[in-house]
């Protein structure tokens, strides 16, 4: 009997030891897999995070709203209703406060939404020593991490921007390209988890649809006006005008037998939404809660809203935010024509049976167009197989694309029309027409804007050409910035800013807090064996 318990509690305790073995590599087999699974995501996360730094601005919403779906907007009563619309969209715009140093920005000091020369009120310039000025816009957010699109009007001079968020936080921003002749700008803050406005389709967008402007006019706090669109396609020649005025006083205000180039493109959305001073750089939307446009310029003759506010389209606003993050300059394809739009009038003058389309009235040399075999005297009536109704839809998606680009092109010549591939070439012309202004030893978001110039990451490739292990390249120069000024030209690598290496812009502007008695220490290799040290005063 005590030997059959004997047995019978060995039994039992072989038994329950098993058990306790199988528990711990259960356990532990779980713990295994919890850490691979924890190093997988994490893994998971930080290639995410680098793909999404490639990724362009479309592409990184598209993967949040895959993540985080939102149910669709849907109006509560048969009637218009933008409450949902309005409540997306506000959170994402931002109030902009610029500086302007010893000069003043004209009528009110406000970077007037529709410049102020257009409705005859010159600017007041003013000396260097003048007390300075400050102005306000508006902007919206288009991604987490802090980029915002504005107005180039808004920021073109300014030596010190602010952002003022919904939450009331006040942050310094940096530019991070202009473009004139867009009147586009790309600023960024340091900030993480920002609210963002879904983009839309510029392209799909309606006469006669709904659309809400929201901004910050006449010094309100945000606000938002509802009205339809009147019109697509429109130029006003705002932006035109602006440009003009630089080439002259880049002249000096002295003609000479220098044509004037016109490189502004305006394809603008017409909507009767109000748009006031101070909207400039904020957003248009559909009832969805899309980004459609970017409100750039009214037409009035009192300086005040009077029915016609002006977008830039969203689908050309993405590319040219794009290109400043991925070549930190604008990437301009051309087709290489001069043209002008017909009428019954001009056909007449011109001796052509072609009453629609846009003339061909010269064709550069060596161009895109030559290639492909246009001649003066065509005429241009379809762009990838859609009727070219104005030159204004013509200079818009061209500008969308960039150097290497293929498109189709319809034209007529003798009656007969014909279609051809054109490859859109470089542009080569200058476009820039930045000045910034400096003064004394400021935060290094405000010096990194002084500099009027651009930076990219330099490739590996190029790196290892120049034996060099860090290093950012110059993709823009603005004129009147401090390297146009100091003759720094676009493409030096530069591999040190006050001693730091740098490797991105991001790294530049942290460098340039370092400035010691306003000077800033910039190290550049042009080819290799050769080094270039520059030392640059913050004041000039």
């Amino acid at each position: 009997m005590v030997l059959h318990l004997k047995q019978l509690l060995s039994k039992h305790f072989f038994q329950l030891t098993t058990i306790g073995i199988t528990m711990k590599k259960l356990g532990l087999t779980l713990l295994t897999a919890l850490v691979g699974g924890l190093i997988a995501v994490g893994g998971y996360k930080l290639v995410e995070s680098k793909q999404e730094s490639k990724m362009s601005f479309e592409e990184r919403q598209q993967l949040h709203y895959a993540n985080n779906p939102v149910p669709n907007v849907v109006s509560s009563t048969g009637n218009p209703d933008f409450t949902q619309a309005a409540a997306m969209v506000a959170p994402a715009v931002v109030n902009i406060t610029t500086t302007y140093p010893g000069r003043s920005r004209g009528y009110g000091a406000s970077p007037m939404d529709l410049f102020e020369e257009f409705f005859g009120m010159p600017r007041q310039r003013q000396p260097r020593s003048a007390p300075p000025a400050q102005a306000t816009g508006s902007g919206v957010i288009i991604s987490a991490d802090g980029y915002i699109v504005t107005n180039n009007h808004v920021v073109e001079d300014a030596t010190k921007i602010e952002v003022k968020l919904t939450d009331k936080r006040v942050v310094e921003a940096k530019i991070i390209g202009r473009d004139p002749n867009t009147d586009l700008a790309l600023i960024k803050i340091n900030e993480k988890g920002l609210p963002f406005v879904r983009f839309g389709d510029s392209d799909q967008v309606r006469i006669g649809e709904w659309v809400l402007a929201v901004g910050y006019p006449l010094g309100l706090e945000s606000t938002v006006t509802a009205g339809i669109v009147s019109a697509t396609g429109r130029s006003t020649g705002i932006i035109a005008r602006e440009l003009q005025q630089r080439q002259y006083q880049q002249r000096g205000y002295q003609s000479d037998d220098q044509p004037m180039v016109n490189t502004a493109v305006e394809s603008f959305i017409q909507t009767d939404a109000v748009i006031n001073k101070g909207n400039s750089g904020g957003p248009l939307v559909n009832a969805n809660g899309e980004l459609i446009g970017i409100n750039s310029n009214i037409m009035t003759p009192t300086g005040t809203y009077a029915g016609y506010g002006f977008a830039i389209p969203v689908n050309l606003v993405k590319k040219i935010a794009d290109d400043f993050i991925k070549y930190g300059t604008v990437k301009r394809g051309l087709i290489g024509i001069s043209f002008q739009e017909l009428n019954p009038s001009l056909a007449k003058e011109l001796e052509t049976k072609e009453t629609t389309g846009l003339y061909v009235m010269e064709v550069v040399p060596d161009g895109a167009a030559e290639a492909a075999g246009i001649k003066k005297g065509d005429v241009i009536t379809k762009l990838d197989g859609r009727v070219i109704q104005s030159s204004s839809d013509l200079q818009e998606r061209i500008y969308r694309l960039r150097p290497g680009d293929k498109v189709k092109l319809s034209y007529k010549r003798d009656g007969k029309e014909r279609d051809v591939t054109v490859t859109l070439r470089e542009d080569t012309r200058a476009s820039e027409s930045s000045k910034e202004e400096s003064e004394a030893k400021r935060s290094g978001t405000e010096i990194y804007n002084k500099l009027g110039a651009g930076f990219v990451p330099a490739s590996e490739a190029r790196k290892k050409e120049l034996g060099v292990s860090s290093g950012v390249v110059v993709a823009q120069v603005h004129q009147g910035g401090l390297f146009d000024y100091f003759n720094v030209q676009r493409g030096l690598v530069i591999t040190h800013v006050n001693g730091r290496p740098v490797n991105s812009a991001d790294e530049v502007e942290a460098a340039l807090a370092d400035s010691e008695r306003g000077i800033v220490r910039i190290v550049g290799v042009p080819q290799r064996g050769s080094r270039v040290e520059l030392n640059v005063p913050i004041e000039y």
